[in-house]
């Protein structure tokens, strides 16, 4: 898991081992907050976290400046975080997938225990798209294609081992098919080859897909998750296709080294609360087809446990390996 098994009594403890911490700690933050989007500019990540920066920079009384770190999966992101002083001036927004299965791809299962939850962020349904004139006028259309032809017809994703490639995977396991999968890194860049053609269809969350759908550029085909999304009603789940469902929306949110004083998680979880809550973030994140759901950190670990399960058959088949 991305949770250390310290739990978080560990930043507690070390505030109280430690006098200087505590002032720390009664003065956090007293500069701007580095927030580490682990992927490229115009995904999912990247539009939730510029939309709730803002609200709770102004709760902290400081900026909260984001910075993508792309690469690996989420890695590079991770990393970054991983070796940034456990201060609370560092965070970074991550998923159950990101956190867990992007660090045993990289060899570096020793950040698994590395880090604490703040807060859930958000839910994102992720769904399949292509471009407007695409010969695929629906799912069906491309289900068959990919059967009569496997491993022909080409899917993108944000990165191995995130939630959309996990969809991917999935949907091959559950309707018997093989796709030709290819991974960016990010939705941004995904998306782009798909615009220009690159691409036959992609797997990505409806925060950074909903843009492109509104303005009549992308098709959405089917929902991975197990009901209709309410702006997209008449787009099908998997479950209305008759293949085995199963729920492949996205939930992310805020983690910090997991070595943070717990007062300094405490503060964030404030800000981030308060960031979700501000009237025009939260009306531009559930426009955008998001669930906002700000958190405790102990809610947080719940969620990220209830995900694991879509992770671990696929770990288990052998399935789930860089691509």
């Amino acid at each position: 898991m991305i949770i250390s098994r310290r739990g978080t009594l560990a930043g507690g403890l070390a505030l109280a081992a430690m006098p200087g911490l505590q002032a720390a700690a009664q003065n956090f933050p007293n500069k701007p907050i580095r927030w580490v989007i682990p992927f490229a500019p115009g995904g999912n990540y990247d539009v939730t976290s510029r939309i709730v920066a803002d609200p709770m920079g102004r709760q902290l009384g400081q900026t909260v400046l984001v910075d993508n770190k792309p690469g690996a999966g989420g890695v590079v992101g991770l990393e970054l975080t991983y070796n940034a002083p456990a201060d609370g001036y560092t965070i970074v927004m991550a998923s159950f997938t990101v956190g867990y299965v992007a660090p045993i791809f990289a060899g570096k299962k020793e950040m698994l225990s590395s880090f604490a939850p703040v807060s859930i962020l958000t839910t994102v349904p992720t769904l399949v798209v292509v471009r407007a004139d695409s010969k695929f006028k629906d799912m069906k259309s491309l289900l068959a294609e990919a059967k009569a032809k496997p491993g022909t017809i080409s899917i993108g994703h944000s990165g191995n081992g995130t939630t959309n490639h996990v969809s991917i995977l999935r949907l091959q396991l559950n309707d018997n098919l093989k796709f030709n999968i290819i991974p960016y890194r990010g939705s941004g860049p995904g998306i782009a080859d798909l615009l220009a053609g690159n691409v036959d269809s992609f797997a990505d969350q409806l925060t950074s897909s909903m843009p492109h759908i509104k303005s009549g550029k992308l098709r959405p085909l089917m929902t991975f998750g197990m009901e209709r999304i309410p702006e997209l009603l008449d787009v099908p789940t998997i479950g209305d296709l008759g293949i085995k469902p199963f729920d492949g929306a996205t939930t992310a949110g805020v983690f910090v080294h997991v070595d943070t004083p717990k007062a300094m998680i405490a503060r964030l979880n404030e800000s981030v609360v308060a960031g979700l809550k501000d009237e025009t973030a939260n009306k531009r994140l559930r426009e955008l087809g998001a669930i906002v759901r700000p958190s405790t950190p102990e809610q947080f670990t719940a969620a990220l446990k209830a995900d694991e399960a879509n992770v671990s058959e696929l770990l288990r088949l052998g399935l789930l390996k860089p691509e």
